[in-house]
């Protein structure tokens, strides 16, 4: 018995990585985004990094990972200063960081993304049977049950974050950083992954845990620590701050209720939108709903429900069947540009890959869905530079020049000005889908207000999320989806996580 202890001991040891930066600075030219910022994790605990977008949290993490070089400064890893040139350098002492957005290739097979860049080989071939058993060994701890010679873009996206863990773990972390691992997890894969948390906590591995989940923080982490503007600001052990407090840390101000107050909606004026019996092969199915201006539904739902593909179907982005009519007129709409016509609009969950062009200037992005009203005859710049000061302005976008390309925003400040692009044609009906998917707590809140502010507007607002309690804080009603159906509606009154949770999962009578 003293063997084994000892044993899994020497392990444990062999796996932990201890941690000291000291006064890190780093500028992307002329702009300095970290001022002298020192901190220290210590081996085998569970660490919340917390900030709003553009604290610095991010870039704090790309150094530790060797994606990018420090200015200033140095990195220590068990008491030896480390210079990374690169990610490779970093993950042969055990440092993996896992992406918020998915760095994967999307043509390759999921056990070819696993290895990619750390093949194994029988003599002179790629050894491609012992690649597919490890890879299955790892999807089986983050417990996504997929063939690993399933190619990448055959996934969903909750598949696809499960694939960058599994990535993580088939590489024998020691120090794991997980930027916002959940966003797109259920209910019943963020327990998993918790648990996996904790397991690798007791083999003596370090986790970065990044998250604007304030619920999760508190439940995961041993210790928080909270930068802002590119500075160390606090650390405290987890038990020791609420939730509020942590919130007012990041923001460095008392935050205020996080949700605005639920206007009342005229029922008795006809809807903006009435869908029925709306199919989506393989997704969807008999969907029936209405939305009123100046409403606000919520669709909940657990990953794979239908909930995204139902409204890709309604914006003619797949193939469906059913009837739809907008503003009291039936519609047949073919593609997004037939929507955008009868003035129905959708941002995607996919910020980077559906919702923005991010090697694109902002002014670009910004008239790219309403160019007919900057380009007549001509394209003319000066209009969408108008536009584009008036939408900083008016969706709170923080960015230092307005000739910025949408990448150098925050994660925060690019679903603002992707709000902003899907608002340029005056739409009258809205479908935000995860619109704070990865979002920090100050840009959340300025986005439900922004929510609140289109319905006293009149449109009427769709919100596809997984997160309940902003259904819960936002919506005038919420329709739950279970298997591609529609199978209760809930009014105000009736909104609790449970409620939703037992519909979603089926263990209640459902009510449509």
């Amino acid at each position: 018995m003293n063997t084994v202890t000892s044993a899994t001991a020497a392990a444990s040891a062999k796996r932990s990585v201890a941690v000291e930066f000291t006064d890190i600075v780093k500028a992307f030219g002329p702009v300095q985004v970290l001022h002298g910022v020192s901190f220290s994790l210590a081996p085998g605990r569970v660490y919340g990094l917390l900030g709003e977008n553009g604290a610095g949290k991010s870039t704090m993490m790309k150094i530790l990972a060797g994606y990018e070089q420090p200015t200033g400064g140095s990195v220590s890893i068990n008491g030896t200063v480390q210079h990374f040139a690169n990610s490779r350098d970093a993950e042969a002492l055990g440092i993996v960081l896992i992406h918020q957005e998915f760095n994967l290739a999307e043509d390759l097979s999921v056990a070819q993304n696993i290895f990619l860049g750390h093949e194994k080989k029988k003599g002179l071939w790629l050894d491609d049977a012992a690649m597919e058993r490890e890879s299955a060994a790892a999807l089986a701890q983050v417990g996504l049950k997929v063939d690993p010679r399933t190619k990448v873009r055959r996934l969903i996206v909750a598949e696809k974050q499960l694939v960058e863990i599994a990535k993580a773990i088939a590489r024998h972390a020691r120090l794991l950083i997980m930027d916002e691992p959940t966003a797109t997890l259920t209910p019943s894969e963020t327990e998993r992954l918790f648990k996996l948390i904790a397991q690798l906590r007791a083999d003596g591995v370090t986790i970065v845990y990044i998250s604007h989940k304030l619920d999760e923080v508190e439940r995961v982490t041993d210790e928080v620590i909270v930068m802002r503007d590119g500075r160390f600001v606090a650390r405290a052990p987890t038990s020791d701050l609420t939730r509020q407090q942590m919130a007012n840390l990041m923001v460095g101000r008392e935050l205020a209720d996080l949700f605005p107050p639920r206007d009342l909606v005229a029922h008795d004026e006809p809807p903006a939108m009435q869908v029925r019996s709306f199919s989506v092969p393989g997704w969807a199915r008999e969907a029936s709903f209405d939305v009123r201006p100046g409403e606000i539904l919520g669709f909940a739902g657990l990953v794979g429900a239908g909930r995204t593909e139902l409204f890709e179907g309604l914006m003619g982005l797949r193939p469906s069947s059913g009837e739809v009519q907008i503003l009291g007129k039936p519609v047949h709409l073919r593609n997004p540009r037939d929507a955008a016509r009868h003035g129905f609009t959708y941002l995607s969950e996919d910020r980077k890959g559906k919702g923005l062009h991010v090697n694109f200037g902002l002014r670009q992005n910004l008239t790219l869905m309403a160019l007919e009203q900057y380009a007549r005859p001509w394209l003319r710049p000066d209009a969408e530079r108008a536009a584009l000061g008036a939408a900083v302005k008016d969706y709170g976008i923080r960015t230092g020049t307005l000739e910025a390309k949408a990448s150098s925003l925050s994660g925060g400040n690019q679903q603002k000005l992707a709000l902003a692009k899907v608002l340029q044609p005056k739409p009258k009906i809205v479908v935000l889908d995860e619109p704070t998917r990865g979002v920090d707590v100050g840009a959340k809140r300025d986005i439900y207000f922004l929510i609140q502010r289109l319905a006293r507007e009149g449109l009427a607002v769709i919100v596809v999320s997984s997160e309940l309690m902003e259904l819960i804080g936002l919506c005038h009603r919420v329709a739950v989806m279970r298997a591609g159906r529609i199978v209760a509606t809930l009014d105000a009154d009736h909104l609790t996580e449970e409620e939703l949770i037992a519909h979603a999962t089926g263990t209640i009578q459902d009510r449509a």
